[in-house]
This record gives C-alpha cells, structure tokens and sequence, in this order.
C-alpha cells in the first residue's frame, strides 16, 4: 500500500477547545494525520473563539445552529456549494465524516457528486438519547436515518466491538473497529494532589468517589446518587465523598439531591488530570456511550473503575483485574461491584496498579496509524470504478 501523504477532509459538528469525547478524540486525530506528514483541511461550524477573518487554507468554518440540550454545541448549517467550490479547486483524497447533521449530509452529497470516497464515524448514539429529551417517537426514524447515511459510505467506524455487533444488527454495512488511545503522561497517578483532596474536604484515608462527565439525562446519573448511598449505608465506617466533574442541565437538581458532593465544573489539560489522580474509586453508570473516553483516561489514572459490561469498559477492563463491571442496566450488580472495591482494600490497591499499567500501553499514535490505514483502504474500490459510478 503506497505511503504517500494524503489530503483528508475531516468535517465535524465539533472540534476542540470544546470539550466533549468526540471533540477530543478528533483533536488527536488530526494532530496525529498532521504529524505522520498529512495535508488535514477541518470544515466545521464558526465556534465563539475562532477570530474573524483568519486565513487558514486547512480550516473551512461554515454556520452553526444552536443544538438544543447541549449549549455550547451546534449544528453545522448545509455548505453544499461551499464544498463544492473548495473541493473542486483543491480535490481531498479521501473525507472523513465524523458527524451526520446537516454539515455531515452536505459533505457526503458533494462527495458522492465529485466521486470522491468518504469514510464516516459513528461516535454519538443520538438515536439512544432521543427517549431522553421527550424524542422516543422519533428513535425509529433517526435510525433509519443514520443507517442510510452511513452506509452510503464506503466504510464506517466505530470504536468499540459492543457498537460494531448492535450497528450489524440493525443492518449498518462496512463497519470496522477505531478503538481510542488516552494521553497516560498527562493522565498520570502522579497527578494526585493532596491540596486538592483538602479542598474536598477528604483526609488521607478517606475515598474520593469520583465522576467525570457531562451532567445529563441520557448518562443514567440516577444510578450515581443511588450507588453513592448504598455505598455510604453499606460501609458506614469509611468516610466517602462524591466528586463531579463536568457540566450540563441536570446539574441543578443533582447538587439538590446530593448536598454533600463537590461539584467541579468543566475541567481541562493539567487540572483535569489533577482532578482524576486525586480520586480513588471512579464510577461510570452510563449506557448510551459509543465507547466513553472517560474510562481509559481514569483508568491510565490509576483509579478503581466501576462501569457497565460495554463500550470502552468491556473492551479495556477486567473484572477484579484492573476495574469492576457489572452486566449492563443490573444497577445491583454495579453498586455491588463498587462495594465490592471498598470491601478489599487489597483488591482495590491491586485493581488501581493493573489499570494504570494496561492504560499506559494503549497510546494514540497505534490508533492514528489505523486511521490512516481505513482511510487508504476506503479509497482503494473507489479508484477501481468505472467513470459515472459511485460505491454505495
């Protein structure tokens, strides 16, 4: 397979500094395509940061809508003309489709019309959030909207094996796996800081029960206030603190039900990782993540993890060897699993040193180089066609 740098168009609804999983997990990509020698032109929307009139002839920034339940975010508007005038002047070899709103349907039509072939990602389970926020009826119709979009790709990703079996099951073709690296120099036990953990309130033997992530309907947050009291009921003798960091709309009435946890906010880089490091027992009760790279990031952190059997969690921990699982939506077995690390303190000393050291080997730059390989590989067949024909 030839080596030769490409020109990859990666279009996405959100890009870095915002601050989601997706976000960073394109952040990384993009850094690493560019370090292995590769031309990357980024199109997504305007964001509040970026200054007016900077010329960039790698980054195409287009109109955005708000996103309703997620401020912050937005929806790229339809750039159809656009992207086809700068795609003309300068063809990509291949497009990277990392988002399916109106940006995302754009860029795919302008592909189709100049045959240019296009990989796409799936890293959002909006389909799943839709119950959520009032949407159940429309869980169907945004399904079989995200299947025709993807499969008129000639490859999709997805980053975990849990995705890739229910996306073949409800007729997704050409899926393959796009696993995710974690930064285990920044997310480093090291990181813990005792001033930190003062703040908290929490002396040295007392357990940081810790949460990162956005506070929202669709991460099951019930089942962390559930979890954190059968866990104060069942171990009375240990002093135990709930640490949230993140935000989101249901941070007001969690800080209602929960008086005593310390609510964070948004975190980022040096403060973040101090902010993992410091916890010990590392709670994530969602089920709708495509894959969730909070888990390996407390993981290479050195933290006791406690998740459900799916996504980033099955395919990185093992149970009673670097974390705890439980079968997915069997909310006994997750606090039982969590009390189970509070039990054994052993255990749990043994459990945090095998993750940090299964999470220090799983780095992004193997990750970017398969990136790139599904990327030579989606062009292969599209070259082969005869003119006038598209792969669907």
């Amino acid at each position: 397979m030839s080596t030769a740098s490409l020109h990859i168009a990666l279009i996405s609804e959100t890009f870095p500094p915002e601050i989601n999983g997706v976000a960073n997990t394109l952040g990384r990509l993009v850094d690493g395509l560019r370090g292995r020698g590769h031309r990357v032109q980024l199109v997504r929307p305007r964001q509040n940061v970026d200054p007016r009139g900077a010329a960039d002839p790698d980054l195409l920034l287009t109109r955005g809508w708000p996103l309703p339940g997620y401020p912050g975010l937005q929806w790229g508007q339809s750039s159809m003309h656009k992207l086809l005038r700068s795609w003309q002047r300068q063809r990509p070899d291949v497009l990277y489709i990392a988002t399916e709103g109106p940006l995302g349907l754009s860029a795919l039509r302008a592909a189709r019309r100049l045959q240019i072939p296009v990989v796409s990602g799936f890293h959002t389970n909006f389909q799943q959030y839709t119950g959520h926020y009032g949407f159940g009826l429309l869980t169907r119709v945004l399904t079989n909207y995200l299947r025709w979009f993807h499969n008129r790709s000639q490859m999709t990703l997805v980053p975990s094996v849990s995705q890739q079996i229910e996306l073949q099951r409800r007729g997704f073709d050409n899926l393959e796996l796009l696993s995710r690296g974690v930064d285990s120099q920044l997310f480093h036990p090291a990181k813990r800081s005792e001033a930190l953990r003062e703040r908290w309130g929490l002396a040295e033997q007392d357990i940081a029960i810790l949460h990162v992530g956005r506070l929202a309907a669709e991460k099951n947050l019930a089942l962390l206030s559930k979890s954190f009291r059968a866990l104060q009921q069942a171990h009375p003798q240990r002093r135990l603190k709930l640490i949230l960091v993140g935000d989101g709309p249901q941070r007001t009435s969690l800080q209602q039900q929960l008086p005593e946890a310390v609510f964070c906010g948004l975190q980022r880089g040096e403060e973040l990782a101090a902010h993992y490091a410091s916890g010990d027992l590392f709670v994530f009760p969602s089920l709708s993540e495509t894959f969730g790279n909070v888990v390996l990031e407390a993981l290479a952190s050195g933290l006791g993890v406690v998740a459900f059997d799916q996504a980033a969690a099955a395919q990185h921990i093992r149970h009673g060897h670097n974390g705890a699982l439980a079968v997915a939506e069997d909310e006994q077995g997750f606090i039982d699993a969590a009390s189970w690390l509070l039990t054994d303190h052993e255990g749990l000393r043994r459990v945090r040193l095998n993750a940090r050291l299964h999470a220090s080997r799983q780095g992004w730059p193997a990750i970017v180089e398969l990136f790139e390989q599904h990327l030579r590989s989606a062009m292969q067949p599209v070259q082969a066609l005869p003119a006038g024909r598209t792969q669907h």
